[in-house]
């Protein structure tokens, strides 16, 4: 089935372009980004071989909505989107922080803990908690934003003031945002009989020095879900939850001998194996917007975007 797994295209007024895991980013005249989700799959900071059909449609897709959700909490950078993986919007000084978010002990913070650790990013966990627990209360646990090939890394609120990477001021702000960002899509959720677990956002600074939300949002590549339906049932008879997010790709590689570390070899991911996953991003997609999934033309995806976005600059 066709992907979309790299682009080379030559906009109007296009002066760079930055391949990132999953995202391909175009910087035009005018201070204006094209942002292209593609069906690349990345874990463990390693970008596995073979796309995803429809991932980065979907990705687009519910971080259109959510962003659109969320604009009355927090302005954000974009402006529009003329093709289903594409998202066009004002280019911004991106923070070199991800605001990481847990509202229960899972995925890397449940690792941890596992490993004895009760102290995450200088924030402590409740001592007697079990994986998936629900937090007392949502943590903050940011990460370094990794240059290309680097791996994030866990950092605490201290220390990004200490190297002055954001300004005390404008981390209250972000803090902030985070929090309320997180309730709305707890709320959100809950909505669809999901669990939003954890989260990250991603925030930048416009020319005029406004910050703004940018990147994806709520999608299962930046937070994990729950189904709520059985959750208090599964967690007391030790059960793992049904889960709806990238976890299940993350289990997959670590059962198949893979955690992203040096002298490990990608598994082979066969055609059932990929057909499988993007099927468990259609769910989420189906679950979290409560829509059904259309399956946009894949017949020659290269050929279907450049039209899209030379039509929306020309208009």
């Amino acid at each position: 089935m066709n992907t979309l797994t790299s682009t080379n295209f030559n906009f109007p007024g296009q002066q760079k372009v930055y391949h990132g895991k999953v995202r391909e980013v175009y910087t035009l005249a005018n201070d204006t980004l094209v942002m292209i989700a593609t069906d690349r799959l990345s874990a463990f900071d390693v970008v596995m071989p073979k796309g995803i059909p429809y991932k980065g449609q979907i990705l687009n897709q519910i971080a259109t909505k959510m962003m659109r959700d969320t604009e009355d909490i927090v302005p954000n950078w974009l402006t529009a989107t003329p093709d289903p993986n594409v998202a066009i919007g004002a280019a911004c000084e991106p923070y070199k922080v991800e605001m990481v978010i847990r509202g229960y002990l899972s995925g890397h913070a449940a690792r941890e803990y596992k490993a004895g650790k009760r102290m995450l990013c200088g924030v402590s966990m409740p001592e007697g908690m079990k994986e998936n627990d629900k937090f007392p209360q949502a943590i903050i646990t940011p990460a370094t934003k990794a240059e290309a090939g680097d791996h994030d890394e866990d950092i605490s609120r201290e220390e990004i003031l200490q190297r002055n990477i954001v300004s005390e001021e404008e981390y209250k702000q972000l803090e902030d945002y985070t929090r309320k960002l997180f309730k709305r899509g707890t709320e959100i959720a809950a909505k669809r009989g999901l669990i939003l677990v954890d989260t990250k956002y991603e925030f930048g600074k416009t020319k005029d020095g406004k910050i703004v939300l940018i990147d994806e949002i709520h999608t299962p590549d930046s937070s994990r879900y729950f189904y709520a339906d059985g959750y208090q049932e599964r967690q007391d008879a030790n059960q793992p939850q049904k889960q709806l997010s990238k976890e299940f790709v993350r289990q997959w590689l670590i059962e198949n001998g893979f955690q992203g570390l040096e002298g490990q070899q990608v598994p082979e991911m066969t055609d059932d194996y990929i057909t499988s996953v993007s099927e468990r991003y259609i769910e989420l997609y189906e679950n979290i917007t409560g829509e059904t999934f259309e399956k946009a033309d894949v017949s020659n995806i290269n050929n279907r975007i450049e039209e899209n976005v030379n039509r929306y600059l020309k208009n």
